[in-house]
C-alpha cells in the first residue's frame, strides 16, 4: 500500500487540519478514558515541533446535524490540554468566522480544537459544500482517525480529496500492521474469532477462510458450529437459523485449505453468572440443560500448540464469557500464550474490536501484542476485506 506520511509532508508556518479520534468515554462533562487522546499526541507533537498549527477535527456522539451542548467537544480539549501539558485553544464552531479567528490567533506550533464536526448535516452527508467551507481553514489535511476510516464523512474523506493529504503516525502504524498481518502475512497465518454471533461476522469469516491457514472460532458463535456438526449443545447461546450456513463455511474451509479449529472441550454451566457452578465436559456431551460458556483445558492446550507453529496472528473476538469468572480462563490462556510468544519474537500479533481489547487487557496480555486497534468497525471492515473510504482517499 502506498500512501504520503508525514515523512514527506512540509508543514512549517502551514494550517494543518488534523481529523482525530476523540468519540471518548465521558460522565458529567469529564474525560473518563484518556486511550484515544494519548494515541494521536505523537502526531500533535510532530506537527508542532515542524512549525504547523495543529487544527484538531472530531465528532462526538450521534447529534445528527444539531447543535446539542453535551456532545461539545469543550471539555476534550480541556482533557487534551492537561494530558499534553500545553494550552489547547477551542472554537465553538468548525467552519466559519469563529473558526477562522481562532486559527488566525495561533502561532506556528499551537494547537486548536474545533468544535464538533457533526452538529453540521454536511459531515455525515459528505456535502462538498461543507467540505470546502473546512477545506479553507486549512493548507494541509492529515488524518489521524482510523476508526473513522469506514465513514465517508467530509472530515474522513472529502478532506483528502481537496487538500494535500497524509496519514497520522497512528493511522500509519494501523495500516502498516494491518498490511503485513492479511496482505502480506508470514505463513502459517491464524485468525481467532470469537463473539456471540456468526451472524454479524459472516463477511469476515468469509474472508479470513480465504486468507489464514487456520481459523478458530469461539465463543457463543462456536456453539451455532458445534450444532451444524450434530453435537449437543443444551442451552447454550445459539442461531438456529444459521445452522445450514455454518455447514456452508466448513465446507468452503475445506476448499480452501483453512484448518476450522472448533471447541474439543468445553466450561459449561446451568446459570449465567460469574462463579455459577461449572464443569468441564467433552462437546459430545454437553447436557441438555448446560450452556457452554468457555473453552475446556483441552481446546486451549490445542490452540496454543497451533500457535506455537503460527507466525502471524489476527484476532477479533473474545474465546468464552470473559466478562464472568471463571470462563474468562479460555481467553486468558490464549491470550497469555500469544502474549509471550510475540514476545519471543517468534509471532507478529494484531488484534483489535472492542470486546478484543477489553479481554486483553483483562488478560494483561495486551501490551505485548505487535498491534492492539482500537477501531472496532473500521477493524472489522478492513478484515471483511472491505475497501475503507477513508484509507483509499490517501492512496497515493
Amino acid at each position: 500500500m502506498s500512501f504520503n506520511t508525514l515523512d514527506s509532508a512540509d508543514l512549517k508556518g502551514k494550517r494543518v487540519l488534523l481529523r482525530v479520534d476523540f468519540n471518548v468515554p465521558m460522565e458529567n462533562g469529564v474525560v473518563t478514558d484518556r486511550t484515544r487522546i494519548h494515541r494521536v499526541l505523537p502526531t500533535i507533537e510532530e506537527i508542532s515541533a515542524k512549525g504547523g498549527k495543529v487544527i484538531l477535527l472530531a465528532h462526538f456522539g450521534r447529534p445528527k446535524g444539531e447543535r446539542k451542548e453535551e456532545d461539545s467537544l469543550r471539555p476534550v480539549a480541556a482533557a487534551l490540554a492537561e494530558t499534553i501539558k500545553r494550552p489547547v485553544a477551542f472554537a465553538d464552531d468548525c467552519i466559519g468566522e469563529s473558526a477562522r479567528e481562532a486559527i488566525e490567533t495561533l502561532a506556528d506550533g499551537d494547537i486548536l480544537l474545533l468544535e464538533n464536526t457533526r452538529f453540521h448535516k454536511g459531515e455525515e452527508k459528505n456535502d462538498p459544500a461543507f467540505v470546502a467551507e473546512v477545506a479553507k481553514l486549512g493548507d494541509v489535511y492529515v488524518n489521524e482517525a482510523f476508526s473513522a476510516a469506514h465513514r465517508a464523512h467530509a472530515t474522513t474523506e472529502g478532506l483528502a480529496h481537496v487538500l494535500p493529504a497524509y496519514a497520522g503516525r497512528t493511522m500509519q502504524a494501523e495500516l502498516q500492521a494491518l498490511t503485513r498481518a492479511l496482505e502480506h502475512p508470514e505463513h502459517p497465518v491464524m485468525a481467532v474469532v470469537g463473539g456471540a454471533k456468526i451472524s454479524t461476522k459472516l463477511e469476515l469469516l468469509g474472508n479470513l477462510l480465504r486468507k489464514v491457514d487456520a481459523l478458530v472460532i469461539g465463543g457463543g458463535m462456536a456453539n451455532t458450529f458445534l450444532a451444524a456438526q450434530g453435537k449437543p449443545i443444551g442451552k447454550s447461546l445459539c442461531e438456529h437459523d444459521l445452522i445450514d450456513k455454518a455447514r456452508a463455511i466448513l465446507a468452503e474451509a475445506k476448499g480452501a485449505d483453512c484448518e476450522i479449529v472448533l471447541p474439543i472441550d468445553a466450561t459449561v454451566a446451568q446459570k449465567f453468572a460469574a462463579h455459577a457452578p461449572s464443569h468441564i465436559v467433552a462437546v459430545d456431551h454437553v447436557g441438555e440443560n448446560d450452556m457452554i460458556l468457555d473453552l475446556g483445558p483441552k481446546s486451549v492446550a490445542h490452540i496454543e500448540s497451533l500457535l506455537e507453529k503460527t507466525r502471524t496472528l489476527v484476532w477479533n473476538g473474545p474465546l468464552g464469557a470473559f466478562e464472568l469468572p471463571p470462563f474468562d480462563e479460555g481467553t486468558n490462556a490464549v491470550a497469555q500464550t500469544a502474549a509471550r510468544l510475540t514476545c519471543e519474537g517468534k509471532l507478529l500479533s494484531v488484534a483489535g474490536g472492542g470486546d478484543t481489547v477489553a479481554a486483553l487487557n483483562q488478560a494483561h496480555a495486551a501490551q505485548e501484542f505487535t498491534y492492539l486497534s482500537t477501531a472496532g468497525g473500521a477493524f472489522l471492515e478492513w478484515l471483511e476485506g472491505k475497501e475503507l473510504p477513508g484509507v483509499a482517499a490517501l492512496r497515493t
